[in-house]
């Protein structure tokens, strides 16, 4: 479960130590492919925490993920329309989610933890 984290967290520090600045072309496709590197990361901690963690289903989700918001980002432009923001909607409410099973798990192993602890 730290393994992830830990790549966020070093993620994190390189783009804000670098000074690289993305066109604005580009702003639709980089909200999207990072809305769904989050989607994917919280998913993965999530099954981690739920014992079902698989690191296959988790690079080939993650590539897959981004892959897909990329490319309806992209038929978005193509068309006019602002599609990108279906891909922004359904992943945000995957994430919102993912991010209240892993609250709910985390409190639940905390009880049990206390429980233990005081049982001792």
């Amino acid at each position: 479960m730290w393994l992830p984290a830990l790549f966020l967290i070093i993620g994190l520090l390189l783009g804000f130590m670098t000074n690289v600045t993305i066109p604005d072309e580009y702003s639709n496709y980089l909200s999207i492919a990072v809305l769904a590197a989050l989607d994917t990361l919280f998913g993965g901690i999530r099954a981690q925490l739920d014992s079902k963690f698989d690191q296959k289903v988790f690079i080939s989700g993650f590539f897959f993920n981004v892959s897909l918001a990329a490319f309806l980002a992209f038929i978005g432009v193509q068309l006019g329309i602002d599609l990108y923001l279906a891909a922004i909607f359904a992943f945000g409410v995957r994430l919102f989610q993912n991010l209240a099973i892993i609250r709910r798990l985390l409190l639940g192993k905390y009880y049990q933890y206390r429980e233990a602890k005081k049982d001792i």
